[in-house]
Protein backbone atom coordinates (compact mmCIF):
# COMPACT_ATOMS: atom_id res chain seq x y z
CA UNK A 1 0.00 0.00 0.00
CA UNK A 2 1.23 3.48 -1.06
CA UNK A 3 1.13 5.89 2.05
CA UNK A 4 -2.13 7.71 0.68
CA UNK A 5 -3.74 4.13 0.45
CA UNK A 6 -2.96 3.35 4.40
CA UNK A 7 -3.85 6.92 5.09
CA UNK A 8 -7.60 6.47 3.53
CA UNK A 9 -7.74 2.88 5.23
CA UNK A 10 -6.93 4.60 8.87
CA UNK A 11 -9.97 7.32 8.08
CA UNK A 12 -12.37 4.41 6.51
CA UNK A 13 -11.69 2.46 9.72
CA UNK A 14 -11.59 4.89 12.53
CA UNK A 15 -15.12 6.19 11.25
CA UNK A 16 -16.26 2.48 10.32
CA UNK A 17 -15.43 2.31 14.31
CA UNK A 18 -16.32 5.43 15.73
CA UNK A 19 -18.88 7.26 13.21
CA UNK A 20 -20.14 9.05 16.43
CA UNK A 21 -17.80 10.54 19.19
CA UNK A 22 -18.43 12.75 22.21
CA UNK A 23 -15.13 14.73 24.09
CA UNK A 24 -14.17 12.45 26.98
CA UNK A 25 -13.98 15.47 28.99
CA UNK A 26 -17.14 16.32 30.54
CA UNK A 27 -17.96 20.09 30.57
CA UNK A 28 -20.74 22.62 29.54
CA UNK A 29 -18.75 25.73 27.90
CA UNK A 30 -15.66 26.70 26.79
CA UNK A 31 -14.44 27.55 30.38
CA UNK A 32 -15.43 24.48 31.90
CA UNK A 33 -14.03 22.58 28.79
CA UNK A 34 -10.67 24.69 29.51
CA UNK A 35 -10.69 23.66 33.38
CA UNK A 36 -10.80 19.58 32.31
CA UNK A 37 -8.08 19.34 29.95
CA UNK A 38 -5.70 21.28 32.08
CA UNK A 39 -6.59 19.17 34.73
CA UNK A 40 -6.18 15.95 32.44
CA UNK A 41 -2.36 16.80 31.86
CA UNK A 42 -0.55 13.23 33.05
CA UNK A 43 -4.08 12.10 34.83
CA UNK A 44 -6.88 9.94 33.22
CA UNK A 45 -9.94 11.33 31.75
CA UNK A 46 -12.21 9.21 34.20
CA UNK A 47 -10.36 10.77 36.63
CA UNK A 48 -10.67 14.04 35.54
CA UNK A 49 -14.64 13.33 35.53
CA UNK A 50 -14.55 12.43 39.18
CA UNK A 51 -13.31 15.61 40.46
CA UNK A 52 -15.30 18.54 38.11
CA UNK A 53 -18.34 18.27 39.44
CA UNK A 54 -16.80 18.86 42.67
CA UNK A 55 -15.12 21.52 41.52
CA UNK A 56 -17.52 22.97 39.05
CA UNK A 57 -20.14 22.97 41.76
CA UNK A 58 -18.55 25.30 44.04
CA UNK A 59 -17.26 27.61 40.43
CA UNK A 60 -17.82 27.26 37.04
CA UNK A 61 -16.84 30.00 35.68
CA UNK A 62 -13.69 32.43 35.98
CA UNK A 63 -15.76 34.88 38.30
CA UNK A 64 -16.29 32.42 41.26
CA UNK A 65 -13.11 30.69 40.84
CA UNK A 66 -11.48 33.86 41.56
CA UNK A 67 -13.56 33.66 44.88
CA UNK A 68 -11.71 30.23 46.03
CA UNK A 69 -8.21 30.29 47.47
CA UNK A 70 -5.67 28.31 45.79
CA UNK A 71 -5.87 26.25 48.78
CA UNK A 72 -9.11 25.48 48.29
CA UNK A 73 -8.61 24.71 44.70
CA UNK A 74 -5.62 22.60 45.54
CA UNK A 75 -7.72 20.32 47.94
CA UNK A 76 -10.33 19.56 45.62
CA UNK A 77 -8.20 18.64 42.61
CA UNK A 78 -5.39 16.64 44.38
CA UNK A 79 -6.82 13.61 43.25
CA UNK A 80 -5.48 14.15 39.46
CA UNK A 81 -2.21 15.10 40.80
CA UNK A 82 0.24 17.71 39.98
CA UNK A 83 -2.51 19.70 42.26
CA UNK A 84 -0.11 22.50 43.00
CA UNK A 85 1.29 24.09 39.62
CA UNK A 86 -2.67 23.13 38.34
CA UNK A 87 -4.02 24.50 41.38
CA UNK A 88 -2.36 28.13 40.75
CA UNK A 89 -2.78 27.46 36.99
CA UNK A 90 -6.71 27.94 37.48
CA UNK A 91 -6.59 30.61 39.60
CA UNK A 92 -4.12 32.44 37.58
CA UNK A 93 -5.89 32.12 34.56
CA UNK A 94 -9.35 32.51 35.65
CA UNK A 95 -8.27 36.16 36.95
CA UNK A 96 -6.85 36.77 33.52
CA UNK A 97 -9.65 35.76 31.66
CA UNK A 98 -11.58 38.68 33.72
CA UNK A 99 -9.70 41.18 33.58
CA UNK A 100 -8.54 41.05 29.87
CA UNK A 101 -11.47 38.95 28.06
CA UNK A 102 -14.50 39.72 29.79
CA UNK A 103 -14.45 36.59 31.90
CA UNK A 104 -14.35 35.10 28.43
CA UNK A 105 -12.08 32.10 26.70
CA UNK A 106 -10.60 33.59 23.74
CA UNK A 107 -10.54 31.68 20.17
CA UNK A 108 -7.07 32.48 19.40
CA UNK A 109 -4.51 29.58 20.40
CA UNK A 110 -1.93 32.02 20.92
CA UNK A 111 -3.66 34.25 23.50
CA UNK A 112 -4.69 30.58 25.19
CA UNK A 113 -0.80 29.42 25.05
CA UNK A 114 -0.05 32.72 27.19
CA UNK A 115 -2.28 31.66 29.73
CA UNK A 116 -0.53 29.39 33.31
CA UNK A 117 -0.31 26.30 32.91
CA UNK A 118 -1.78 25.87 29.40
CA UNK A 119 0.38 24.55 26.85
CA UNK A 120 0.20 23.65 23.09
CA UNK A 121 -2.18 20.57 23.07
CA UNK A 122 -4.55 22.15 25.77
CA UNK A 123 -5.12 25.26 23.66
CA UNK A 124 -5.20 22.99 20.65
CA UNK A 125 -7.68 21.17 22.44
CA UNK A 126 -10.17 24.41 23.50
CA UNK A 127 -9.71 26.05 19.68
CA UNK A 128 -11.14 22.21 18.35
CA UNK A 129 -13.55 21.38 20.41
CA UNK A 130 -15.01 24.12 21.73
CA UNK A 131 -15.03 26.24 18.73
CA UNK A 132 -14.69 24.54 16.17
CA UNK A 133 -11.88 25.31 14.74
CA UNK A 134 -9.44 22.86 12.86
CA UNK A 135 -6.45 21.80 15.10
CA UNK A 136 -4.82 18.26 15.90
CA UNK A 137 -3.76 17.75 19.31
CA UNK A 138 -1.25 15.24 20.13
CA UNK A 139 -1.36 13.53 23.13
CA UNK A 140 0.67 10.18 23.77
CA UNK A 141 -1.78 7.58 22.28
CA UNK A 142 -1.85 9.81 18.78
CA UNK A 143 2.17 10.23 19.37
CA UNK A 144 2.57 6.32 19.41
CA UNK A 145 -0.10 5.11 17.03
CA UNK A 146 1.49 7.92 14.41
CA UNK A 147 4.44 5.99 14.71
CA UNK A 148 3.18 2.69 14.75
CA UNK A 149 1.43 3.37 11.65
CA UNK A 150 4.38 4.24 9.83
CA UNK A 151 3.24 8.35 9.34
CA UNK A 152 5.72 9.83 11.53
CA UNK A 153 9.19 9.85 12.97
CA UNK A 154 8.38 9.55 16.30
CA UNK A 155 11.50 11.93 17.28
CA UNK A 156 8.80 14.77 19.57
CA UNK A 157 5.34 15.59 19.58
CA UNK A 158 5.56 18.38 17.43
CA UNK A 159 7.01 16.60 14.61
CA UNK A 160 4.28 13.96 15.06
CA UNK A 161 1.21 17.15 14.33
CA UNK A 162 2.75 18.53 11.76
CA UNK A 163 3.29 14.94 9.93
CA UNK A 164 -0.41 14.38 10.89
CA UNK A 165 -1.72 17.79 9.40
CA UNK A 166 0.16 16.71 6.43
CA UNK A 167 -1.06 13.32 5.71
CA UNK A 168 -4.96 14.05 6.83
CA UNK A 169 -7.56 16.50 5.49
CA UNK A 170 -7.77 19.44 7.82
CA UNK A 171 -11.46 19.10 7.99
CA UNK A 172 -11.27 15.81 9.76
CA UNK A 173 -8.44 17.15 12.07
CA UNK A 174 -11.08 17.83 14.95
CA UNK A 175 -13.28 14.67 14.52
CA UNK A 176 -10.02 12.12 13.74
CA UNK A 177 -7.79 13.04 16.70
CA UNK A 178 -10.58 11.76 19.00
CA UNK A 179 -10.99 8.97 17.08
CA UNK A 180 -7.13 8.02 17.23
CA UNK A 181 -7.10 8.44 20.95
CA UNK A 182 -10.14 6.05 21.30
CA UNK A 183 -8.73 3.28 19.13
CA UNK A 184 -5.69 3.49 21.29
CA UNK A 185 -7.21 2.57 24.35
CA UNK A 186 -9.04 -0.01 22.73
CA UNK A 187 -6.46 -1.56 20.20
CA UNK A 188 -3.20 -0.31 20.08
CA UNK A 189 -1.96 0.65 23.83
CA UNK A 190 1.07 1.10 24.75
CA UNK A 191 0.95 -2.03 27.37
CA UNK A 192 -1.17 -5.17 26.95
CA UNK A 193 -0.82 -4.82 23.68
CA UNK A 194 -2.49 -7.73 21.62
CA UNK A 195 -1.49 -6.78 17.83
CA UNK A 196 -4.36 -9.93 16.69
CA UNK A 197 -7.06 -7.31 17.70
CA UNK A 198 -5.08 -4.21 16.26
CA UNK A 199 -6.94 -3.94 12.88
CA UNK A 200 -5.02 -0.96 11.63
CA UNK A 201 -1.83 -2.16 12.34
CA UNK A 202 -2.11 -5.35 10.79
CA UNK A 203 -2.83 -3.82 7.96
CA UNK A 204 -0.26 -0.89 7.82
CA UNK A 205 2.17 -1.13 10.62
CA UNK A 206 5.72 0.36 10.61
CA UNK A 207 7.29 -3.35 9.19
CA UNK A 208 10.69 -3.04 11.86
CA UNK A 209 7.79 -3.10 14.60
CA UNK A 210 6.03 -5.93 12.91
CA UNK A 211 9.35 -7.52 12.38
CA UNK A 212 10.01 -7.84 16.60
CA UNK A 213 6.95 -9.28 17.28
CA UNK A 214 7.45 -12.06 14.67
CA UNK A 215 4.33 -10.85 13.03
CA UNK A 216 4.16 -11.41 9.10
Amino acid sequence: MTKKEKVKFVIKTLEDLYPKIDIPLDHKDPYTLLIAVLLSAQSTDKGVNKITPILFAKADNPYDMIKLSVDEIRNIIKPVGLSPMKSKGIHGLSKILIDKFDGKVPRDINELEKLPSVGHKTASVVVSQAFGIPAFPVDTHIHRLMFRWGFSSGKSVQKTECDAKRLFPKNLWNKLHIQIILYGRSFSPARGWNLSNDIIMKKIGRKSILNKLNYK
